[in-house]
């Protein structure tokens, strides 16, 4: 693990110093650039910053390091391309492609935090082939993975949760997992949990633990503040929800001692709706063949940023949207917040509005 950390750091900061040899000559170029110490310095600054981020827990650091990120991930691609035009030019071209480097990332930045923090709802209609007694035999389901609140994700932004959720009306909400990002603290000290109560549905809101909520060992103290905004967090637990619908939420995929969708469903009723929250979508064959009629994950992102998209798609098998598998419904969203750099291309920050009727 050591030797996989070193060869990781050794790459990274050969791409830092890659990006910004092209930087200086560009500079040099276009505006003869010439105070190299200062621009070394910055270059090195970037090249850490989200990494002390982590250490100072400090929000501006993080934003500074995840768009830092952002131009580490695309300048591999574009900068070799970049060069290969420079060199088949014969070297004419140069300030003219690094004016376009410069316009593209403009682009990333601009259209990437618009949809980072511009939530769109979308909607989905399905029917389960199971009887109910309750209402009007429809549910209409509200659901919002990966909050990932922390420093960069606040109140301000669970506001617009809030605010979708007094829209939407649902009967029901679903938060399946990555509610913090890794620290409880910001959580806690910014008290998130009297913005989290402000999300309500008659039938309640529940949610399950993702990667992220594990990850700094905080899965009890955030239930305990959950619970006080009235969230049921649900940690392998099979529940009956109105006496007509039995929920599951699971622990994430990671956790050691996870339970088994057959264990969980050990002394459940198959004739009534079964619905699951599993923060990662791992298992949708598994619930399929267990009987599960409607399944809500998480955790991909969509990637986030394109085209790590392709990835996602070859890792799972519905990494985003709705997929149907015989009496299976599977809902995977792109989340709500994000991990990392504050920019979203290719995907958006989105809540899933499912309405289900029952026959």
């Amino acid at each position: 693990m050591a030797l996989f950390f070193i060869v990781f750091l050794l790459l990274y900061f050969c791409i830092c110093f890659y990006i910004g040899y092209n930087g200086w000559k560009w500079l040099k170029a276009a505006f003869s650039f010439k105070y190299k110490k200062l621009y070394i310095t910055l270059i090195t600054c970037l090249s850490l910053s989200f990494f002390v981020a982590f250490w100072m827990n400090s929000a501006i650091l993080e934003m500074i390091g995840g768009y830092w990120l952002v131009i580490v991930g695309y300048g591999i691609l574009l900068l070799p391309i970049a060069n290969l035009v420079y060199f088949l030019t014969k070297k004419k071209w140069k300030v003219g492609i690094g004016v376009a480097v410069l316009a593209f990332f403009a682009f990333v930045f601009i259209y990437g935090s618009y949809n980072a923090w511009t939530p769109v709802v979308r909607e989905y209609e399905v029917t389960i082939d199971k009887p109910v007694n309750m209402g009007n035999k429809n549910l209409k389901i509200l659901m919002a993975s990966d909050l990932h609140i922390g420093t960069v994700v606040g109140n301000n932004h669970i506001e617009k949760l809030v605010k979708i959720v007094e829209d939407v009306k649902p009967d029901i909400v679903f938060l399946p997992g990555d509610i913090i990002n890794d620290d409880i603290t910001p959580y806690v000290e910014n008290k998130l949990s009297e913005t989290m109560e402000k999300i309500t549905a008659p039938y309640g809101v529940f949610a399950v633990p993702g990667n992220h909520d594990d990850y700094g060992g905080h899965n009890l103290e955030l239930k305990s503040e959950l619970d006080k905004s009235g969230i049921a967090y649900l940690m392998d637990e099979t529940i009956l929800v109105e006496d007509e619908i039995v929920l599951i939420g699971r622990m994430d995929y990671s956790a050691p001692n996870r339970k088994s969708i057959e264990e969980l469903m050990k002394d459940v009723d198959t004739e009534k709706p079964i619905i699951v929250l599993d923060h990662q979508p791992r298992e949708i064959s598994i619930a399929q063949e267990n009987r599960v009629d409607m399944i809500f994950s998480g955790h991909s992102h969509r990637g986030q940023l394109a085209p790590a998209h392709l990835i996602t798609q070859r890792l799972y098998e519905n990494d985003w949207g709705y997929l149907q598998k015989e009496q299976l419904h599977s809902f995977t969203s792109s989340g709500f917040g994000l991990w990392g750099p504050a920019l979203r291309i290719g995907s958006q920050a989105e809540v899933m509005v499912i309405n289900v009727t029952f026959e």
